[in-house]
C-alpha cells in the first residue's frame, strides 16, 4: 500500500497553492460557525501533501481538533462494510445476484400491492431494493409509525427487532426499478453475520480494517478522550447533540442519538454504526485506489466502481451514479466539477465527505463534527474545489 508519510508537494501542476486555498475555506468556515471543528487530509500518488486539524473537538471544554481526533463516521461506515462483504464474494461465500431470503427468510417486504418481490445482495448494495430511511420520508410515514432506526438513533435497539419493522414497511418501488438511499447496508450486515457466524465487528475486523491497521475505526470507541463531541447545525452557532435531537435535512428531519456508539446492546449498523479516524479512513481509501490490496483484488475494486444504477438516480447530484460502497462520477460537465469521470465519493450524516479521483491520483478526507453542514453544506464543495484550484 501507498506511503501515507507527510511527503513533498505532489506531481499534479495546479496543486501547488492548494493548501493555502485549502486553508482558507476551513478558517472562513469556522469563522462563520458553520462547523465547530474539522480535519482535513489530501494524499496525492500516496504521500500526504495537506493534513490539518482546527477549531474545537469539544467546545465545552475548549479541547482543540487533533489529527488523532475519534469521530462517528455514520456513513462512512458504508463503504468499509460493503468492502467486507465484497471480500466474501471473492471468497465464493456471497453471491451478488442471490436473494435476501437465502440468509433471511422471513425478510420479505411486500409492496402496496401486497405482492413480494424477490431482494437481492445486489439490490442493497446499490440502493434499488426499494428500502429507505426514515429521515428520507415525513413525519408520518410509515417507518416513522413502525419506529425504524436509521442506526444512527434509539441506543440498545438488536439488529432482529429493526429488521422486523423494516420488513412490517412496504417497499417505494419493486427491486430494481428505482434508487433509494436506504437501510439496504444494514440488512446486508446481517446477512454477513449469517454467511460467517461471526459478528458483523468481527467480520469487518478479519476482512477489513485487521489487513489495513486500522486501530481506531470499528463499532466502539476505544479511547473517548479523543472522541469528537457531535453538533448539529443552528443559529448562530452549531449545538451540541443530545440524545433524541432532530435535525433538518433534506425538507424533513434526521434522528440522532450520540450515545448508542457506547451502547454494548446497539446493534452494529452496517451502514452508520462505525467510528474511527481521519488517517484511518485515508488508509482505506488509498486501498481502493491503488488496486484494492491487501484486502480486495484488483477486478473487484473496478466491479465496485462501476456505476450499475445510471445517472438518472442523480445519487449525487447531476452526472452521478452509484457503485457498490459509494457515488460514482459519469459526467462531471453535467454537475460541474473539477473531478475526473470515475472519481468515487460519498459522505457521513455526522458531518463528513470524503472523495477518491482515480485519474488525478487523489484521496480527500473532511471530517468534522458538525451535521449536516460537514456532508452537504457549502463546506465540502468548497473544501473540493480548494483542491483543483
Amino acid at each position: 500500500m501507498s506511503d501515507l508519510r507527510p511527503s513533498s508537494p505532489p506531481r499534479l501542476p495546479d496543486f501547488f497553492g492548494a493548501p493555502a486555498r485549502i486553508d482558507a475555506i476551513i478558517d472562513k468556515a469556522l469563522d462563520e460557525k458553520r462547523i465547530v471543528g474539522a480535519l482535513v487530509l489530501v494524499a496525492a500518488d500516496g504521500a500526504i501533501v495537506y493534513h490539518r486539524s482546527a477549531g474545537l473537538l469539544d467546545r465545552a471544554t475548549r479541547t482543540a481538533m487533533r489529527e488523532e481526533a475519534i469521530f462517528r463516521l455514520a456513513s462512512v461506515t458504508k463503504p468499509i462494510v460493503t468492502a467486507a462483504a465484497m471480500a466474501l464474494v471473492e471468497e465464493g461465500k456471497l453471491k451478488l445476484h442471490a436473494p435476501v431470503t437465502q440468509w433471511l427468510p422471513d425478510f420479505r417486504p411486500a409492496l402496496l400491492d401486497g405482492t413480494r418481490p424477490e431482494i437481492t445482495i445486489h439490490h442493497l448494495l446499490t440502493h434499488t431494493s426499494g428500502l429507505g430511511y426514515s429521515f428520507l420520508e415525513p413525519a408520518d410515514g410509515p417507518y416513522h409509525k413502525l419506529g425504524v432506526s436509521d442506526g444512527l438513533d434509539q441506543p440498545g435497539l438488536p439488529l432482529e427487532e429493526n429488521l422486523f419493522r423494516l420488513k412490517s414497511a412496504p417497499l417505494a418501488f419493486a427491486p430494481g426499478n428505482g434508487w433509494r438511499y436506504s437501510l439496504g447496508l444494514d440488512v446486508l450486515g446481517g446477512i454477513l453475520e449469517q454467511v460467517q457466524g461471526l459478528t458483523l465487528p468481527e467480520i469487518v475486523r478479519d476482512k477489513v480494517t485487521g489487513p489495513l491497521g486500522l486501530v481506531d475505526t470499528d463499532f466502539f470507541v476505544r479511547d473517548r478522550f479523543r472522541l469528537a463531541q457531535a453538533y448539529a447545525d443552528a443559529d448562530p452557532e452549531p449545538v451540541a447533540m443530545t440524545d433524541g435531537i432532530e435535525v433538518p435535512i433534506y425538507g424533513t428531519t434526521a434522528c440522532f442519538a450520540p450515545s448508542r456508539i457506547f451502547n454494548s446492546k446497539s446493534y452494529p449498523s452496517g451502514g452508520a454504526g462505525m467510528v474511527g479516524t481521519a488517517g484511518d479512513i485515508l488508509r482505506f481509501l488509498e486501498a481502493i485506489r491503488t488496486g484494492g490490496s491487501p484486502i480486495l483484488r484488483a477486478n473487484t475494486v473496478e466491479t465496485m466502481a462501476v456505476d450499475h444504477v445510471g445517472t438518472q438516480a442523480e445519487t449525487q447530484g447531476p452526472g452521478w451514479g452509484f457503485g457498490y460502497g459509494w457515488a460514482v462520477l459519469v459526467d462531471p460537465a453535467s454537475t460541474g466539477t473539477p473531478q475526473a469521470p470515475g472519481t468515487l465519493q460519498w459522505g457521513g450524516a455526522y458531518g463528513h465527505n470524503w472523495f477518491i479521483d482515480r485519474i488525478n491520483r487523489l484521496s480527500v478526507v473532511a471530517l468534522t463534527n458538525t451535521a449536516f453542514e460537514g456532508m452537504s453544506g457549502a463546506f465540502p464543495t468548497e473544501i473540493r474545489n480548494a483542491v483543483y484550484g
